[in-house]
């Protein structure tokens, strides 16, 4: 026989079924007309939040009054001067509980309007496809609006939470965080949430099945830098700056070629290796039409950007660099810059669990069975979000955007998001958080 929790978990689920069935309508793009669900999320999709000058400001009013309207607690916080963060709050019946964090960024990379068919502010929203241009529709402000029309929904069909509902919007994730995330979780302000789960952005999926993400890469700035004898270009020198680092950059690109081959044999996903990626060369003495050519030059530098996936051992990535890459022995000095964690406050790899040892996971995954959906086999993203600062606390986060049979474009020229696919999304929420916000079992200590 159900225990009463698990009665009522299914009598949530059951219930919003039912919402669905009754309000169920055709979504043929070229049948959705503009409602005042899309217009919102036009409007929001018209800051122009791009680095490197966002405007913070003006989405965090238009949220503002959006989170208001629907009788929503609204607190905003700036760890950083100019940098707003903004958290909304659903208080649940048992406040005790923890909490549901559902995470977006306000900011966006830049756009290059001359690539664009539509001005990428504009929202241009096509008539004959549904396609709403802009950037941050896919990264990630569609999921800023969704979070806010799902709990609309939810309100209006009667629906109460049993845990707290906390919805955040926060600076400066597309340049690393720093000032945003990274000082949010640090705060008395976030450790007042007693957060038990975060969901945060993911990415399009191609396909007809969602996908999901319960690790990041983490990047690493490489800087390596040769010295050697200068001297008449004419002569041949042992171990010039150049031919030290060029010897590096042999080694460097062999495994790569490995990394690569490993991914293309199908034994890894491209986000389970260690990409590395040239970015620049500098050496050379320069001259009035370019580079002085008879002359070795006794400095030389390359850039690299490295991506590790958790399961790799930072440790013997650093010994690998210091004794193959940039070996002291060939003049050869090198600097890493992390950009961001890769430990959690336990020493673990951020990773979240999607098993049953996780028993946030369960509840996830059947939301979205409910909400018609299927999942593709979790993944490790090969960029990085917010979540590893989350997760760096101890908190399991999930990365989930839920947009199917859609192209990936972010960062890319006419990002665009159909409305059907948005409007969808919405409902897919309404699941989501009523599930994880009816979820009774979880206990409080962090995973």
């Amino acid at each position: 026989m159900a225990t009463p929790k698990l009665f009522h978990f299914f009598l949530v689920i059951l219930s919003l079924l039912v919402s669905a069935a009754a309000k169920k309508t055709s979504l043929e793009p070229h049948q959705v007309e503009e409602d005042t669900t899309i217009s919102r999320f036009r409007q929001y999709l018209r800051f122009n939040t791009a680095h490197p000058n966002p405007n913070y400001a003006a989405p965090v009013s238009f949220l503002t009054s959006v989170a208001l309207s629907i009788g929503l607690q609204v607190k905003t916080f700036e760890f950083v001067p100019g940098k707003p963060v903004l958290l909304l709050t659903w208080k649940g019946s048992n406040p005790s509980l923890p909490s549901v964090l559902f995470n977006s960024h306000l900011d966006s990379v830049p756009a290059e309007e001359d690539k664009w068919s539509h001005p990428p502010f504009s929202a241009f929203h096509s008539p004959e496809d549904g396609k709403i241009y802009a950037r941050g529709a896919q990264d990630d402000k569609c999921i800023g609006i969704q979070y806010l029309e799902a709990i609309r929904n939810l309100k209006a069909s009667g629906f109460k939470p049993l845990r707290t509902v906390h919805v955040s919007y926060v600076p400066d994730e597309e340049i690393g965080g720093f000032d945003g995330s990274a000082e949010f979780v640090k705060s008395k302000e976030f450790e007042a949430l007693n957060l038990g789960l975060v969901l945060d952005e993911g990415q399009a999926s191609p396909t007809d099945e969602f996908r999901v993400f319960y690790a990041d890469r983490s990047p690493w700035h490489l800087i390596i830098r040769a010295i050697g004898a200068p001297g008449h270009g004419s002569r041949l020198y042992d171990n010039t700056a150049m031919e030290n680092l060029m010897q590096s950059v042999e080694i460097i690109t062999k495994f790569r070629e490995t990394q690569f081959d490993v991914a293309k044999a199908g034994h890894a996903a491209l986000s389970e290796v260690v990409s590395v990626n040239a970015v620049y060369l500098k050496s050379g003495i320069p001259s009035p039409t370019g580079f002085v050519m008879n002359m070795q030059p006794s400095e030389a530098e390359a850039g690299f950007d490295v991506r590790l996936p958790p399961t790799v051992d930072p440790n013997l990535m650093r010994e690998k660099i210091s004794k193959e890459w940039a070996p002291a022995s060939r003049n050869m000095t090198y600097e890493i810059i992390e950009k961001g964690p890769l430990r959690d406050y336990k020493g673990r790899p951020l990773m979240t669990a999607t098993d049953d040892s996780n028993p946030w996971w369960s509840v996830f995954e059947q939301a979205i069975i409910a909400a018609g959906g299927k999942l593709k086999k979790p993944e490790i993203l090969a960029s990085t979000t917010d979540t590893r600062f989350m997760r760096q606390m101890g908190i399991p986060a999930f990365g989930f955007s839920p947009m199917t049979n859609t192209p990936i474009l972010l960062h890319d020229h006419d990002e665009f998001l159909k409305d059907t696919v948005f409007l969808r999304g919405i409902k897919v929420y309404e699941f989501v958080i009523s599930s994880l916000s009816s979820f009774e079992e979880a206990s409080q200590q962090k995973l």
